[in-house]
């Protein structure tokens, strides 16, 4: 049975309305646009899926990646902005220098607090994905360095979502696919151009229309019946729904669709059994989460439990379902910092245990990614880990503070006398049987007063019995003095397999029944016939005094010390030094050792014993005690002979001598210590030393860091650089071809008529060459006859009025000149375009027609009878001079005008509209066609007329010659 691991702490959140399309969130770095463009090649365009793709971009260079993309795909590609709604068969690119999350299916964008240096735009988006969408997310690491993007993609399993990594091998840059795929957290290894199909085949199988209640249990049953087999763990106390999930997403894998034929699959494929295992062991977690859970923790609970408790105290704790050690390390971190913030330094005893031995690995080795970095300020980070090259690791010390180990919370039994328990997310995936076999056993390890911390999703349930709230918003209770729950675990409320701590229920149970007549007696004896004693290290630090010691020890002068040497009164140093000594050293004990004291100014006789014992942490440890020898008896003394002259002096110069000495001893002993002193100055400088030296090294860690960082934005703007000059070298060759294809010379001249780029055919108007550019255009001689088009360049520059008209070469070739400002895209005038279109063929033809029009004229004016040429609209285009003099009209009067209006519309006449509109029409000539009509300055006149139709001018439409006869 799984029960430690910790998948996402929170319920992901649900949306108003759940969204019927799977969110894909795609992360890359280095080498991304590539993958993304590969990716996008091979998508649907009707996919059915809402794509969100975030990059490590520059922050200050405008990003093109939206452009870029958009040649890739039909899909439409754009831009995210701020409250922009997701919907599906749409792409959506993350801008730069903006930091994206996504809640309730809306895209919220904010400004980074950091524009450069280590950020986790990645991981931070698709953990926010992982909580909005939950089984509805896809989270996909492509090319990259770095390890943006792995917690991301564990947040996403975590959430019953899908995650896919870029096989290596393709990749432009591996370290985010590298840095994925070992950590455990990639569904599926492909190539780009796979991803598409196998996000589509997941969906279809996701899709299919569920099996029926009974088949869908029955089906699970055998499948975890087969795990069991195969793992030795049973998962059937496990929710269903949560199982079944998993089971899912593993079958989808496989293209599976019938839990019948996985089980079959699970019996013929013994490595498809760990992975599955693993699967339901998703370890998703980091350090402190919940921050506003941890800060109640330690402003709460931590004061409650550890007030007015004694330096010898030990701190018991147990974290169920430690996952990688991130929930540990955390408790280790804030119960350090509540110990130095209020002085007190006691033992700290913490276990963490979890299911997945791999986890534990993890844990133990106490090795994160640098992405930690997003879960806790920068003071821990520098505080308590260590900055290495792949990520950090926890210092050794806050290390010491916790044991792992594997165990299964339900099975084995619990560790006890805990002062806290902290089990979070892991009871909501139990079933409400188990979680009720567990409350009593959890009740049963903390001591009378210890705190229970669960996680926001969790609670005590119906057991108030057992415990209080003591915050109810962030979970945490204290327990009840009440002996339910041992009563209700040793009456088989959790069935253990071996159960050790039942002898220390017994005397639990013992203790509060029985009087404490002992520890009354034990207590008398002491202060009745125990010697006054002093326990010490093995230095002589006194550690613990018991009886009245003044007789023997007395505050030393000068600054305070607990050494027990320094302490000693005359005549008793010496001999306690190297009583210490023998003990400490060569573990030999001195007992009943009887020395004179002088206390008081006299001297008594002391016997004084020095044993080694055993410390609780394995220190060696001293016992001194102290005893006063009585005086002999009067009688006796009365007997004693007086010793003779040579004996006095032999004792006085004895007494000399050993005053002496033990005047150089005191000189020696002061010298060491002035010499520890300076050596401990010395170790001191070092130690500081070495901080700064650990402080510069994190710096250029941090430096090293912000560079790559930097790097990978550089990566990225190169390679759309890339694609932009590769846009622009095409749009370069299709300008030169249109320049070169069109036949018009082009040059282009800067602010200060230089030359900046010259068109084929230019150089037939300036005698130019590739090598005048960047000269001034005056230095160059024109072939043009009489006109300085230089003099009209400066004018249109100055004006911003265009400049046309013809010119001709010294070669007789006639151009269309044209002069027009130089704009760029910002609209910013940036010198002047010449353009020399030839129109040679067009001034010859203009020529012709002039000469052939005059030629045509001196024909019509030799005409007797009146002649005119209409038009297609029947306008005059020409009139003969007999035509002028017979009808008295003159010709700025007749050419241009229709022939209805001619002479106060004298030409009105019936017969001659049917002539020019309907007969004429329908045929090409018409001769003697008699018309009668009065005309007004010439009189009443019967003319004949004869039509002719005319082919226009290069088949255009023709015109009409009409001549007429006065009738005889």
């Amino acid at each position: 049975m799984v029960a430690d691991n910790t998948e996402t702490p929170d319920v992901p959140a649900q949306t108003d309305a759940p969204r019927s399309f799977p969110v894909v969130g795609i992360g890359a770095s280095a080498g991304g646009l590539e993958a993304f463009e590969a990716f996008f090649q091979h998508v649907s365009p009707v996919s059915g899926m809402a794509y969100v793709l975030v990059s490590h971009l520059d922050p200050s260079h405008a990003s093109i990646l939206t452009e870029i993309l958009q040649r890739s795909t039909s899909i439409p590609v754009m831009e995210v902005q701020d409250q922009m709604a997701v919907e599906a068969d749409h792409v959506y690119v993350i801008p730069p220098n903006r930091d994206m999350a996504i809640f309730h299916g809306v895209l919220q964008l904010s400004v980074p607090e950091k524009a450069r240096g280590l950020r986790m735009p990645i991981d931070a988006f698709l953990r926010s994905l992982a909580e909005d969408q939950g089984e509805q997310a896809v989270g996909i690491i492509l090319s990259g360095t770095g390890t943006d993007g792995t917690l991301g993609l564990r947040a996403i399993l975590g959430a019953g979502g899908v995650s896919l990594v870029q096989d290596p091998k393709s990749a432009k840059y591996d370290g985010m696919p590298e840095s994925a795929i070992n950590a455990g957290y990639a569904t599926q290894v492909l190539p780009v151009e796979k991803m598409p199909e196998a996000l589509m085949s997941g969906l279809r199988a996701l899709s299919q229309t569920p099996a029926e209640p009974e088949t869908a249990r029955g089906g699970i049953n055998r499948i975890l019946m087969q795990l069991r087999s195969a793992t030795g763990h049973d998962f059937s106390q496990y929710k269903k729904s949560t199982i079944g999930r998993r089971i899912e997403r593993r079958m989808s894998m496989h293209n599976i669709g019938s839990q019948e034929v996985y089980a079959r699959y699970l019996r013929e494929h013994p490595a498809e059994a760990g992975k599955l295992f693993k699967e339901l062991l998703i370890n998703v977690t980091n350090f402190f989460r919940d921050p506003e859970a941890f800060d109640a923790l330690k402003k709460e609970a931590l004061p409650l439990l550890l007030a007015d408790k004694p330096e010898d105290y030990v701190f018991r704790a147990w974290v169920a379902g430690c996952a990688t050690g991130e929930e540990a390390y955390s408790i280790a971190i804030l119960l350090r910092e509540y110990m130095d913030e209020t002085h007190q330094e006691i033992k700290v005893l913490l276990y963490a245990t979890d299911l997945d031995d791999d986890a534990i690995a993890v844990a133990r080795a106490g090795f994160y990614p640098p992405n930690i970095a997003q879960d806790m300020s920068a003071e821990r980070l520098r505080q308590y880990f260590v900055k290495e090259e792949a990520g950090y690791r926890v210092k050794k010390s806050i290390r010491e503070m916790v044991v792992f180990a594997v165990q299964n919370v339900i099975k084995d039994p619990p560790f006890t006398r805990l002062d806290l328990l902290s089990c979070r997310n892991l009871m909501i995936y139990l079933e409400p049987e188990v979680q009720n076999r567990l409350m009593p056993a959890f009740h049963y390890a903390l001591k009378p007063g210890g705190v229970l911390f669960l996680s926001p999703s969790e609670s005590a349930g119906n057991h108030n019995e057992l415990f209080t709230a003591l915050n109810r918003k962030f979970k945490l209770y204290r327990a009840t003095g009440t002996l339910t729950s041992t009563h209700t675990v040793m009456s088989g409320g959790l069935l253990w397999t071996r159960n050790p701590c039942a002898k220390a229920a017994d005397e639990v149970v013992s203790k509060v029944r029985e009087t404490n007549f002992a520890e009354l007696t034990r207590r008398m004896l002491l202060q009745s016939y125990a010697p006054a004693s002093v326990v010490t290290d093995e230095k002589g630090n006194i550690l613990y005094v018991h009886g009245d010691t003044g007789r023997y020890l007395r505050p030393a002068p000068g600054q305070a010390t607990l050494n027990i040497v320094e302490m000693a009164r005359e005549g008793l140093q010496l001999h306690l030094r190297n009583a210490i000594t023998a003990s400490a050293v060569e573990n030999e004990a001195t007992l009943n050792h009887e020395v004179p004291v002088k206390s008081n100014g006299d001297f008594h006789v002391v016997s004084f014993s020095v044993r080694s014992m055993p410390g609780p942490d394995g220190r060696q440890l001293l016992l001194i005690s102290f005893q006063d020898v009585a005086p002999p008896a009067s009688g006796k003394r009365g007997k004693a002979v007086t010793p003779g002259k040579a004996e006095l002096q032999r004792i006085e110069e004895v007494e000399r001598e050993l005053a002496y000495t033990k005047e150089n001893l005191q000189a020696t002993i002061e010298e060491q210590q002035a010499s520890n002193e300076e050596l401990k100055s010395t170790n001191e400088e070092l130690q500081s030393t070495n901080e700064e030296l650990q402080s510069t090294n994190e710096e250029l860690e941090t430096s090293k860091e912000e560079l790559q960082s930097v790097n990978e934005e550089l990566v990225t703007v190169n390679a759309e650089l890339q694609a932009k000059i590769e846009q622009l070298a095409v749009m370069q060759n299709d300008m030169k071809n249109l320049l070169d294809n069109i036949n018009i010379g082009t040059l282009f001249l800067d602010i200060r008529m230089r030359i900046k780029r010259i068109s084929r055919g230019a150089e037939q108007i300036y005698r130019l060459a590739a090598s005048d550019v960047g000269r001034p255009l005056s230095d160059i001689k024109s072939n043009i006859e009489g006109e300085d088009l230089l003099v009209h360049a400066k004018r249109v520059l100055e004006t911003l009025v265009p400049f046309e008209r013809e010119v001709r070469t010294q070669r007789g070739v006639w151009y269309l000149a044209r002069i027009q400002p130089y704009r760029t895209l910002d609209n910013m005038i940036d010198g002047v375009v010449l353009t020399f279109t030839d129109i040679s063929a067009r001034v010859a033809a203009e020529q012709s027609v002039i000469a052939a029009r005059k030629l045509a004229e001196s024909i019509v004016d030799t005409v007797r009878e009146p002649l005119i040429v209409l038009d297609a609209d029947l306008r005059v285009v020409t009139a003969s001079q007999s035509f002028y003099r017979y009808f008295q009209c003159e010709k700025q009067q007749t050419v241009g005008r229709l022939i209805y209006q001619l002479g106060n519309n004298q030409w009105d006449i019936a017969e001659l509209r049917e002539l020019l509109e309907r007969v004429l029409p329908e045929k090409q000539t018409i001769d003697g066609y008699r018309v009668e009509h009065e005309f007004p300055l010439v009189g009443r006149r019967t003319l004949l007329l004869n039509a002719h139709r005319l082919a226009g001018k290069d088949d255009g439409p023709p015109m009409i010659m009409l001549t007429m006869e006065e009738e005889v």
